[in-house]
């Protein structure tokens, strides 16, 4: 156990940087535990991150079934299963969810309008300066604070290809638009503007120039259809695509909503018989690896998509975290525009800059594409970088570490044999973030945490199980902590080791904010070892030996930690006293 500082930590003033769904109930949780002075900063005018309504554009819609993005302390509202969306939720409904439960909640307590500009050690070493700049006036102030979470995700700081940056548009004399998918909903009415309607059926639209989309995942996607729905010629353009998965009809809860999928991926550990049955053995690892190449085959097959086609050519359903949950096929989404004619797909290729000519982008086989704009949706990289300085980084522990090639941790898991090759970015770099919530270089000061560094197939759930581990660390509860910064340093390589042997083609540590640990489809796996740190129960959805794995996991299981947590803390003074 980690020892409990002296002093009570809820008098000390909190800052949460950033007012998105971990931003959100991270701030809620601390509050409800007795943190007396919790600010979240943010540098948008409104709550909700990604969800915030200067993101969201026409089309825009969840990536997940209903509720995976929803928190315990307030419902969501439900949407029927017919209808365009067949029960997903319109970018619209989740704003207007994340904008209602910070006013509801977190009034007087998020700054909006406040960008983070550099955070540092103050001069005890305890605690930290902030260095916030009000958007509004320009001015800057410094802001003491006794902790900070850092909830800023791996969506705040554009990844921009230096060969398609802006500046090698100018030089290359190319005057279309250039924008990065983080300004799209901002820019959007520039790129209508600035491109003409084509009428498809006209024999003359294979000559205008298209609006080059650079990249396989959802955004690219989403923004692709939101193009093409306004009448603009649009071609996409990647390595690979985000798989994804459909069907007909909504999928049941039983399946989508359960631990279901979760038994399908392995996790760092295996809790259940079923579990080392599935991932351990020759005659489990076939189950497993037959079912995702039908999931993925029906997903085709719902989506009406031919063999050849290059809709096909995705990533690994089993080895990738690139994933959209498509639910039922719109005709106005992605993939029906991409088969009618309305996007055209171009891969595998690679754009590696702008023509000569100053109206065209390149392809790495010498193609020219005729463009009229460009759409960068070529990811993030680490916000962390803009926070802190390089020092202060490597301090803490939040920049990227030297993989250590001598690591002899390996999972004899059959179901991880013949995985692809090792990225060479993964195979240089691994992250030193415990549990990624943790820099483990910081783990004995108990003032400074993350939430929302993992992807998760339910962010919602997983989000507000971090908090509530986030407000045990911070309070000293006891826990199931590494005993020290070196033992902490050995759980994040035997972490890092396991990430490169799941994943082995996520660079994860080139942005640790975002993707500092992957729990992807085995949350609930990660969510219920945060639980056993805390002292509480696992496995909360119920089910018999046959049953569990089907047993829908819903946000009311979690919604009494709070209380669990009291009752374990104070238990645990009884006995001591």
């Amino acid at each position: 156990m980690v020892s409990s500082p002296s002093e009570d930590p809820r008098a000390g003033p909190v800052a949460v940087v950033g007012a998105g769904v971990a931003g959100l109930i991270t701030a809620y949780t601390l509050l409800r535990d007795g943190f007396t002075d919790v600010q979240v900063l943010t540098r948008d005018a409104h709550a909700g991150g990604v969800w915030a309504p200067e993101r969201i554009y026409p089309g825009l819609y969840s990536n997940n079934v209903h509720g995976e993005y929803r928190l315990s302390p307030m419902k969501m509202a439900h949407r029927a299963k017919t209808g365009a969306l067949h029960g997903r939720l319109s970018g619209e409904e989740l704003s207007d969810y994340f904008q209602s439960f910070a006013h509801k909640f977190l009034d007087g307590n998020i700054l909006y309008g406040r960008e983070v500009r550099r955070v540092r050690r103050d001069a005890s070493g305890e605690g930290w300066e902030v260095d916030v700049l009000s958007i509004g006036d320009g001015t800057t102030e410094t802001r003491n604070y006794a902790r900070i979470v850092l909830c800023t995700g791996g969506c705040s700081s554009p990844r921009i290809p230096h060969e398609l940056s802006p500046k090698a548009a100018d030089a290359a004399g190319f005057t279309g638009p250039v924008i990065h998918t983080a300004e799209f909903a901002e820019r959007m009415q520039e790129l209508l503007s600035s491109t003409r309607p084509v009428t498809f059926a006209d024999e003359n639209s294979a000559d205008e120039p298209s609006v080059i989309v650079v990249g396989g995942g959802k955004s690219a996607h989403d923004m692709c259809a939101s193009l093409a729905n306004e009448g603009r010629k649009v071609t996409l353009v990647c390595h690979n695509l985000d798989y994804f998965l459909a069907s007909t009809s909504p999928l049941p809860e039983f399946i989508r909503k359960s631990r279901f999928l979760s038994l399908l991926s392995p996790h760092i550990h295996l809790r259940t018989y079923l579990e080392r049955f599935l991932h351990t053995t020759w005659l489990g690892a076939l189950l497993v690896h037959f079912i995702w190449s039908r999931l993925i085959e029906s997903a085709f097959q719902a989506a009406k998509i031919p063999k050849g086609s290059p809709l096909r050519n995705v990533a690994s359903p089993f080895w990738s975290v690139r994933a959209n949950d498509e639910g039922v096929p719109r005709s106005n989404g992605f993939h029906a525009l991409a088969l009618a004619g309305k996007i055209e797909v171009i891969t595998p290729a690679h754009v590696v800059g702008f023509g000569q000519d100053g109206k065209s982008v390149v392809l790495e086989d010498g193609r020219r594409l005729a463009a009229s704009a460009v759409v960068l949706a070529t990811g993030y990289r680490s916000s962390w970088e803009d926070l802190f300085d390089e020092r202060t980084l490597d301090e803490v522990g939040l920049s990227v570490q030297p993989a250590n090639p001598q690591s002899s941790h390996h999972w004899d898991y059959a179901s991880l044999s013949n995985p692809p090759p090792l990225h060479p970015d993964a195979k240089r770099w691994s992250s030193t973030v415990y549990r990624g919530i943790v820099p483990a270089k910081n783990i004995m000061k108990r003032n400074l945490a993350v939430n929302g560094t993992g992807i998760s197939m339910n962010n919602g759930y997983t989000a507000e199980v971090v908090a509530h581990w986030i407000s045990s660390y911070f309070l000293g509860d006891p826990m199931r902590l590494p005993e020290s910064t070196e033992a902490a340093l050995e759980a994040t390589e035997r972490e890092a080791a396991w990430l490169k042997q799941r994943h082995p083609q996520t660079p994860t540590a080139l942005n640790p904010s975002y993707t500092a640990y992957l729990s992807f489809l085995s949350w609930p796996q990660y969510t219920d070892d945060l639980l056993e740190d805390m002292g509480l129960r696992v496995l909360r959805s119920g089910g018999s030996w046959l049953t569990w794995p089907f047993k829908v996991i819903d946000l009311d299981e979690i919604g009494d930690l709070k209380e669990e947590r009291d009752a374990r803390r104070a238990k645990l003074a009884s006995v001591r006293a």
